[in-house]
């Protein structure tokens, strides 16, 4: 059809844009990917072909996040808020919309293990769980400029479990438990991609779950989209085309819980940057009824501004409604996709996975017995310790015991990292002094002192106070001598001090 040379082009060769409303809505793409969209706003400001280079010079940058709270520093002459107020600093009326593009277009799980062992938490007791995932992000095939986030372990911190939920404290000891994760994750090249958690019933048919999250109830709680704004406000995403300097985040949620066929089934979300924003300036509460979203009350040091939202009544019309005092969430969420690899190639493939983090409610306790047996036992060979450190929550907890120094932590992470490698990257870890001195007192240290059979059960936070077994009683000793927390011999269940039986097994102490 085209006439031309090879060196010329016209509009029948003429590559499509990535934003290219046919062809999105040929391949049924709800939502385009972030760089598309950039690219799209670029357009419209004259900026085509690369735009990996420099910002040019004096150009007004296109990307704004939206900003519903009082503007701070007003130019106008009164006092500020909340002892004044003037049209210019006062925040324009908001109307909700979907968002046409999203920051992440798919996550991944690197294998189905990932999710396993979250999902063996709630077979053995119930209980629902929360974690956080880490991995890194990777180019998106399935979608123009597309971006997805590869899962590749799920860190549990400390959470209250329930059957219809859990309780997790947000606060400094989160953040905490946060940085040691993120510290394993970032020797290892990667990075919190985002947190899921678990909403599983049992059917009453055998091995089903109820089906409760679809179009008819709601698909996110008003609760957990006010969680995923907050997470996702802590964690920006970083872009030089926005005057901030910042734009939407990376973040993402997932949610594992029942499907039409009764089965286990994921769903992956974000909130808009319409939800965070709305966060940020305290207009939105969770509800009571799960699908809405109530909108604050103004008082007298928070201006709320009129809030709309539009929707399609039942005679095809468009029509614009209040969002007070409530409004479906659905205007806050931004879907994305979800699978597995066809040919998995886990970052980490230990076959002997070590105790998660945070189950002592299920009798799974980290401890330096645990460790020992692990390490000690892998030593004959690098090919075997390689594979032993190729697990993330053995990591997490040895990195945790502060006895190896910053050489030996980006060693591992290379041992990790590098799979084509990681035999020889164990072997130039062993003649490292920091593990060394590792593997010296893990081996002269008796097992009794180590387990907690004998001793204080180690957990992930405590460990390094007891690395040197300082806190650990001899199992001679008799068992009334423990004066602290102590854990059953039969169960392993950690008991008060004071309990001369176990609350879980009910047998004697000694």
């Amino acid at each position: 059809m085209c006439t031309h040379g090879a060196r010329a082009m016209c509009e029948y060769c003429l590559p499509i844009e990535p934003y290219d409303a046919a062809y999105l809505e040929e391949h049924n793409i709800k939502h385009m990917s972030f760089q598309a969209y950039l690219r799209k706003v670029l357009s419209d400001h004259k900026i085509r072909g690369d735009i990996s280079g420099a910002v040019p010079a004096n150009f007004a940058l296109p990307l704004e996040e939206p900003e519903y709270g009082v503007r701070p520093k007003c130019p106008g002459a009164h006092a500020p808020w909340p002892a004044g107020i003037c049209s210019k600093c006062q925040p324009s009326a908001v109307t909700l919309q979907r968002q046409p593009f999203r920051m992440v277009d798919n996550v991944e799980f690197a294998s189905r293990s990932v999710v396993d062992t979250l999902l063996e938490f709630w077979r053995v007791s119930r209980c629902q769980r929360f974690g956080l995932m880490y991995g890194r992000y990777e180019v998106s095939r399935d979608v123009p400029l597309g971006v997805k986030a590869v899962v590749e372990a799920v860190y549990e911190p400390s959470q209250g479990c329930e059957e219809d939920g859990v309780r997790v404290n947000v606060g400094p000891e989160l953040d905490a438990e946060i940085a040691r994760a993120d510290a394993a994750a970032a020797a290892c090249g990667m990075q919190l991609v985002g947190m899921v958690f678990t909403d599983l019933t049992p059917a009453a048919e055998p091995g089903k779950v109820l089906y409760r999250r679809h179009a008819d109830s709601y698909f996110m709680t008003s609760l957990e989209c006010r969680l995923a704004a907050y997470m996702q406000e802590q964690r920006p995403s970083a872009c030089r085309w926005a005057r901030a300097g910042r734009f939407g985040s990376k973040f993402v949620t997932c949610c594992v819980s029942g499907n039409a066929d009764g089965g286990i089934d994921i769903t992956a979300w974000q909130v808009s940057n319409s939800a965070q924003a709305m966060h940020r300036a305290d207009l939105v509460v969770p509800s009571s009824v799960p699908s809405k979203m109530c909108v604050q009350e103004a008082t007298a040091t928070r201006y709320v501004p009129d809030v709309f939202y539009r929707y399609i009544n039942e005679y095809k019309l468009s029509v614009t409604a209040n969002a007070k005092p409530a409004f479906p969430i659905e205007y806050l969420l931004v879907t994305l996709t979800h699978g597995f690899p066809l040919e998995p190639h886990p970052a980490f493939r230990a076959t002997e996975p070590f105790a998660v983090e945070n189950r002592q409610h299920v009798h799974n306790v980290q401890t330096l017995g645990a460790l020992k047996r692990h390490i000690v036992g892998a030593l004959d060979s690098s090919e075997r310790l390689a594979l032993v450190l190729a697990d993330f929550h053995l990591l997490v907890y040895m990195f945790g015991l502060d006895l190896l120094g910053a050489e030996e932590i980006a060693m591992i992470g290379r041992v990790v990292s590098e799979p084509m490698e990681a035999a020889l990257r164990a072997e130039e870890l062993m003649a490292m002094s920091g593990w060394q001195t590792l593997v010296l007192m893990l081996r002269e240290a008796a097992d009794s002192e180590l387990d907690p059979r004998g001793s204080v059960a180690a957990g992930s936070s405590a460990a390094g106070s007891s690395a040197a077994g300082t806190s650990a009683t001899s199992s001679s000793a008799p068992a009334a001598a423990v004066s602290g927390p102590w854990a059953c011999r039969h169960c392993t269940f950690v008991n008060e001090g004071s309990a001369t039986s176990c609350e879980m097994c009910a047998l004697p102490q000694d």
